[in-house]
Formats: C-alpha cells, sequence, structure tokens
C-alpha cells in the first residue's frame, strides 16, 4: 500500500461517514453537508440534533443534522477552520494519526518481554484479563469487533495489550494498553509498531487517535511511526447555540 492509496481508502470512508464527497476534504472552504445513515457508515450511534466537524488542515466539513443545518450555516458562515474550531460551543476535537509509510520505526524489543500476536478468534479469551480498557472493548456483540491484537508479557503474564478494530471495511483503529507498574518501558511502542505493520501487511488501513490533553498516548502515536492527519470535533455544546 502507497500513501496515495491509503488515503483514497480513508477519504472514501470519510465520506460516507460525513455525506460528501472524497474530494471536499482537500479543499480550502467551509463545506456543509446533512448528516444521513448512508450504507456503508461506520457503525456508531446516529442521533440528532447533531453537529460535526472534520479538517485534514485547509477547509472544513460541517455535518449537521436537518434540523440545524441552517443554524449551523448562519453561525459559520465567512468563518475560518480556526474560527470555527475554537467557538465556544466546540468541545469535543480528537486529533487522528495514520502511519508515515516512507519511515517505519525500527523495532527493538524489550528485554524480559515477548510480544505475541493473537487473531480474532482468540481475543475473547483477553476479557478475562482486567485492566485493559484502553486497548479491549470486553464485548463479544460488539458491531466493531477486534480483529487481531498483540499481547505484552512477562513471566506468564499479560502486561499490555494492542488491538486492531475493524470499524469497516477498509479501517482499522489501534487502541493500546498497558498496565501502570510497566509503562516507560517502550511497549507500548513496539505492540503498536508491530500491529500496525501487519495491520498493512493485511491490507488495512490502520489509524490512531486519543484525546488531545493524553500526552503519553500522543507521544506513542509519534514514536510508532504515526503523523497527525485530521482533527475531528465529534461533541458540541447545543445549548450554547440555541437550538
Amino acid at each position: 500500500m502507497d500513501k496515495n492509496e491509503m488515503m483514497n481508502k480513508v477519504f472514501h470512508q470519510l465520506a460516507l461517514d460525513y455525506n460528501c464527497l472524497p474530494e471536499d476534504f482537500l479543499k480550502d472552504e467551509i463545506i456543509f453537508t446533512e448528516a444521513k445513515e448512508l450504507e456503508g457508515r461506520r457503525p456508531y450511534p446516529f442521533f440528532t440534533p447533531r453537529l460535526e466537524l472534520i479538517t485534514f488542515g485547509s477547509g472544513v466539513v460541517v455535518n449537521a443534522s436537518g434540523d440545524i443545518i441552517d443554524r449551523a450555516k448562519s453561525i459559520f458562515k465567512n468563518k475560518s477552520a480556526f474560527e470555527i474550531f475554537n467557538m465556544p460551543f466546540v468541545c469535543g476535537v480528537n486529533p487522528y494519526f495514520l502511519p508515515n509509510l516512507s519511515d517505519r520505526p525500527i523495532l527493538r524489543h524489550t528485554e524480559g518481554f515477548e510480544f505475541k500476536f493473537i487473531e480474532k478468534s482468540e481475543i475473547s479469551k483477553l476479557y478475562s484479563q482486567k485492566g485493559f480498557e484502553l486497548a479491549l472493548q470486553y464485548d463479544v456483540h460488539s458491531l466493531h469487533p477486534e480483529q487481531l491484537a498483540v499481547v505484552v508479557i512477562t513471566k506468564d503474564t499479560i502486561v499490555g495489550v494492542a488491538s486492531a478494530v475493524s470499524e469497516c471495511k477498509t479501517l482499522w483503529q489501534i487502541n493500546v494498553d498497558v498496565l501502570p507498574q510497566f509503562r516507560g518501558n517502550n511497549l507500548a511502542t513496539t505492540a503498536v509498531s508491530m500491529l500496525t505493520n501487519e495491520v498493512l501487511k493485511r491490507g488495512y488501513v490502520p489509524y490512531y487517535s486519543t484525546s488531545i490533553d493524553n500526552i503519553f498516548s500522543l507521544r506513542v502515536a509519534a514514536k510508532s511511526g504515526y503523523l497527525p492527519s485530521w482533527a475531528h470535533c465529534y461533541r458540541t455544546r447545543m445549548d450554547l447555540l440555541n437550538v
């Protein structure tokens, strides 16, 4: 997979999620689309009123439910991307990362720790291991199940897990968690790097996301060879919109 193929897959999936054209994400303008449950959309809850924002650094795609789209247009008219993402009712913005395909990190395992791949059919057995809520869903009925995982083992004990969740046919989200007493040993970085390489080898696009205030997780993304690619506002204060 090269960068063009990767970005095409990302743009096409996000276009289904936000009811726009793939090329809209590269336009230096504010584009308004009505939120709809299109076939192929990632299976996340659909609620109204709804207002989401997404930017790849130039313009912004504003995805709003039909009941508030006119209000959104009046508020965002003639605004820049910077102004929109810094409005007082925008309160849930997360960065999203894609792998740097031209410069993958060299894997260096930490002495005393074993890293092992776990396939989908065996992942539910990990649910008996507690303490990995950032990496595992603990839900055998999830609409976007874990497809692949890397476990970190020392002295026959699992101390870290990285998982790849299939949210759609092309994109797999990478999640990771390490028990607090074992953090700082490069375990998360190694597990995420291994998992990323394997997901790419299987033809899927891995992506990484975390809370903007989780500095440790942001460092893992950078050390694992991920680059910031887009920002998504998934939560807004509707009461401040007067709707």
